[in-house]
C-alpha cells in the first residue's frame, strides 16, 4: 500500500459555523494506480488533494504513506518528505517568472541540496522527456501554456517522486495542449507513476484507472475505469 487515508478530516470554523470540507474519509491508494478526483464546487476535492499531499494538516485522522504516519510530522519534516517524495502539478504551473525552464525545473533539486552539476544534468533529462529539450533557457513568458505545464511536470518527476498530485492540469490549456498533457500523464502512468489528480473535465477523468468523486466532503463513489491502452510495465521500486 502507497498511501492509506484512515478517517481523515478536515474542519474549519468560519464564524458561528463549523465548515466540515472533508469528512472521516478512509480510502487507500496502490502503488501505479492512477487515481482521478471529481465532484461539484464546494465538495472536498481540493481539500483532499492539500490533505493527502500534507500541503495541509489533518483535523483528524492519519495519512500513511508507505507505512509512515505522516501526520506524526512536524512542519520541517513535512517539508522534506514533500520534496523529496512527492511531486506536484498545479493548474496555475506556479514557475518563476524570471527564471529558465531549466532553473525551474531545478528548484527541488536546489532546495534538495543537490550539487549544480548534477541539477543541470537531471533538469535537463527531465526537459527532454516532457519535450522541451530546446527550451532550456526561455523563461515562462517565453513560453505556452502548454510548454508551461510540460515544464511543471518535469519540475514534479524531477526528484523522482513516489506519488505525483496533479490539481485541474488541464484547467489553463486550449483543447490542443489539454490533450497534449493528457497523452503526457498517461503515458507516465505507463511506466508505472503514482498520479492522484483532481479534475472537473469528464474526458481528463477517463485516462485514470480509477475515480472518486466527493460530495459534501465525503466520499460517495470510488469505482474502476476500463483502461484504453494496455499498460506495459509494473509498479516502480521502492526507494
Amino acid at each position: 500500500m502507497l498511501l492509506k487515508l484512515q478517517h481523515v478530516s478536515k474542519h474549519y470554523q468560519l464564524g458561528d459555523t463549523l465548515i466540515k470540507a472533508m469528512n472521516d474519509v478512509s480510502l487507500e491508494i496502490e502503488e501505479g494506480e492512477f487515481v482521478a478526483i471529481m465532484g461539484p464546487s464546494g465538495s472536498g476535492k481540493s481539500t483532499f488533494l492539500q490533505v493527502a499531499s500534507i500541503l495541509a494538516v489533518p483535523t483528524s485522522g492519519s495519512i500513511l504513506l508507505r507505512d509512515r504516519d505522516l501526520t506524526q510530522y512536524n512542519e520541517v519534516e513535512r517539508a522534506k518528505l514533500r520534496n523529496k517524495s512527492i511531486g506536484f502539478i498545479f493548474q496555475q504551473f506556479n514557475l518563476l517568472a524570471r527564471t529558465s525552464a531549466l532553473d525551474n525545473v531545478g528548484l527541488p533539486l536546489l532546495y534538495a541540496k543537490v550539487s549544480q552539476e548534477d541539477r543541470v544534468k537531471r533538469s535537463k533529462a527531465m526537459l527532454e522527456k516532457v519535450g522541451l529539450g530546446d527550451r532550456l533557457q526561455n523563461t515562462p513568458a517565453q513560453l505556452s501554456g502548454g510548454q508551461q505545464q510540460r515544464v511543471a511536470i518535469a519540475r514534479a518527476l524531477v526528484n523522482d517522486p513516489d506519488l505525483i498530485f496533479a490539481d485541474e492540469p488541464t484547467g489553463n490549456l486550449d483543447s490542443k495542449s489539454g490533450d497534449d498533457i493528457k497523452k503526457l500523464l498517461s503515458d507516465l502512468h505507463k511506466e508505472g507513476r503514482t498520479i492522484i489528480m483532481v479534475t472537473h473535465e469528464d474526458d481528463v477523468a477517463e485516462i485514470a484507472n480509477r475515480l472518486i468523486v466527493f460530495h459534501d466532503g465525503e466520499v460517495i463513489s470510488d469505482t474502476k475505469q476500463k483502461s484504453k491502452k494496455k499498460k506495459t510495465t509494473g509498479k516502480r521500486k521502492a526507494k
